[in-house]
């Protein structure tokens, strides 16, 4: 991923900030990744603090993120992440600049790519994940609108509680990234697949018999045509139908 993400900056010289909020030891974390991302040979490379003793509004990280390249958020807990950014004018710029500044980019792992959503999941755990209050969602960064991302989804056996989690917000399209797997997202609009794994994709848009409304908690859960998709490297779809874009494979 991370030699994706140094071929994607304008130069190698542009600056890269790494936002590890969510790891438990944050200045290890930060160290790590500016130390890998050097060696791939990006020279501009640092660790933005944002915590309880660093706030995320004051000049100096405001500024830091107007001459930002590319910012990455690490792993860990993705609460920490809202709990920093939630209501603060870096995320309001974060977010202006994203939409508007076409060499700007955000990128995260596992925690970091699951709170760039609408929506994330914190809480559901097997067979259980499939009744009535067994998920529990937050409200993520929603720097790309109505998308719902899971991380380690294949590996930690998370589709029922993505699959729940789409039938409660229909609005919201499930992306479910294996390991080593992620997706670009490019102009809001359309998505890459890239990686040595499978995205899973979950629409709801087009569910029926939903028995979320009339269920008591603990009851299992029912719905009917939710639509899945299994996607690998070099394929696309669009976020607002999810469907493939272009070629199956990429060039």
């Amino acid at each position: 991923m991370l030699a994706l993400l140094s071929d994607l900056l304008p130069a190698l010289d542009s600056r890269v900030e790494i936002l590890a909020m969510a790891s438990s030891d944050a200045t290890r974390t930060g160290a790590n990744y500016v130390r890998a991302l050097r060696e791939l040979g990006c020279t501009n490379v640092h660790h933005l603090k944002i915590d309880e003793r660093h706030s995320a509004d004051k000049p100096a990280a405001l500024r830091r993120l107007c001459d930002a390249s590319l910012l990455f958020f690490t792993g860990g807990d993705q609460e920490m992440i809202t709990e920093s950014l939630r209501g603060t004018e870096f995320l309001r710029q974060l977010l202006h600049r994203y939409h508007t500044d076409a060499q700007f980019f955000i990128g995260g792992t596992s925690a970091g790519a699951s709170v760039l959503g609408d929506l994330m999941l914190v809480d559901g755990h097997g067979w259980r994940a499939l009744r009535k209050g067994g998920i529990r969602t937050v409200p993520g960064l929603n720097v790309v609108p109505r998308l719902l991302i899971d991380q380690h989804f294949v590996e930690r056996g998370r589709f029922g509680r993505l699959a729940h989690a789409v039938l409660a917000h229909p609005m919201c399209m499930g992306i479910g990234l294996a390991e080593e797997t992620g997706i670009i997202v490019r102009a809001g609009q359309e998505a890459e697949v890239f990686g040595d794994g499978v995205v899973m994709v979950l629409d709801g848009a087009q569910v029926q018999g939903c028995n979320l409304g009339q269920a008591g908690r603990g009851e299992p859960i029912a719905g009917q045509d939710l639509r899945v998709h299994l996607l690998v490297a070099g394929q696309r779809f669009l976020l607002r139908a999810p469907r493939l874009a272009g070629p199956e494979t990429a060039p």
